[in-house]
C-alpha cells in the first residue's frame, strides 16, 4: 500500500527532465529561427542567439583550429563574455593549446572553458592511449562527444563554426537547427572561404601555427595529417579511413 508520503514524493530525475522540457519549450522553434535568419550575417545570427536564450544559456564551441579565429572574432565583437567551450582531448597539438591562449588574449575572450575527458573513461576504455588507432569512433566519443555533453548541460543553445563549403555532411547545413535538448546555431553556414579569409585579413588575426607547415584542418595529433595540393581542406583528418566527423555534429547532444 502506498503511503501519503510516497504518493506526494517527486522523482528528482523525472523532475529535472520535466523542468528542462518546460524551459526548452520557451525557446523559439529552430525552423522559425532558421527561416528568419537564412540571409543573416554571422554577427546577426549570434545576436539572434543571444536574444533567443540569453547569455547565461548560450555557449560557443570552438576547436581553436585553423579557421576558428574568424568565428571567435565575430562573437567577441557581439559579446566577448559568451562562454566558449574548448574540448581539450589530451591528444591536441601543443601549437593548438598555444593558439588558444593567443586568441584569448588577442580577442579579449572572457569565459573560455577547457573541458578534459573523464579520467574514469580514459582509465576504463583507453588505458594505453591506443584507442585512436583501434577504434577512432570510441576515442572521439570519450574524448569529445561525452565531454561536450557534460559541458553543454547548463545551456539552451550552442554556436559552432561549420560551413557548407566544407562539403560532405555539412553541404546542406541550416543556419539554425534543433539539436534535441537545445538549439544549434551555425553562423557561418552561408560563408565562403573568401569570407573567412577576409575576416582574418581585416582584423589581422594570427593564423594557427600549423598552417605554415601545411596543415589546413587541425584536430587531434594522431588523426591529423598535412593537406596535399588540390585536396579538400578536411582531407587530412582521419586519412585513410571512412570517418569524416568526430561525432559532436552527427548526433544530438543530450
Amino acid at each position: 500500500m502506498t503511503s501519503p508520503l510516497e504518493e506526494n514524493s517527486v522523482d528528482p530525475g523525472r523532475a529535472a527532465q520535466s523542468a528542462a522540457a518546460a524551459a526548452n519549450s520557451a525557446w523559439p522553434a529552430a525552423a522559425a529561427l532558421n527561416e528568419s535568419l537564412r540571409d543573416a550575417s554571422p554577427a546577426e545570427v549570434i545576436s539572434a542567439a543571444l536574444r533567443a536564450v540569453g547569455r547565461d544559456r548560450l555557449a560557443l564551441v570552438s576547436s581553436f583550429g585553423t579557421e576558428s579565429a574568424a568565428l571567435l572574432k565575430v562573437m567577441a565583437d557581439v559579446d566577448p563574455a559568451i562562454p566558449v567551450i574548448f574540448l581539450d582531448t589530451g591528444w591536441l597539438f601543443e601549437e593548438t593549446l598555444t593558439y588558444r591562449d593567443t586568441l584569448i588574449a588577442a580577442l579579449g575572450l572572457k569565459d573560455v572553458r577547457s573541458i578534459p575527458p573523464s579520467e574514469d573513461a580514459l582509465k576504463q576504455e583507453d588505458p594505453d592511449r591506443e584507442l585512436w588507432f583501434s577504434d577512432p569512433d570510441s576515442c572521439c566519443r570519450i574524448r569529445k562527444v561525452e565531454p561536450l555533453a557534460r559541458a553543454l548541460q547548463p545551456f539552451a543553445a550552442w554556436i559552432n563554426g561549420r560551413k557548407r563549403f566544407q562539403g560532405g555532411l555539412r553541404a546542406d547545413l541550416p543556419m539554425v537547427e534543433d539539436d534535441g535538448a537545445r538549439l544549434k546555431f551555425n553562423p557561418f553556414a552561408n560563408a565562403s572561404r573568401e569570407d573567412i579569409e577576409a575576416i582574418y585579413a581585416s582584423a589581422k588575426l594570427p593564423p594557427h601555427p600549423l598552417v605554415a607547415s601545411g596543415f589546413r584542418s587541425v584536430g587531434c595529433m594522431p588523426c591529423t595529417s598535412r593537406g596535399q595540393a588540390g585536396e579538400d581542406a578536411r582531407a587530412g583528418r582521419w586519412r585513410g579511413r571512412a570517418k569524416t566527423e568526430c561525432g559532436i555534429h552527427t548526433m544530438k547532444i543530450p
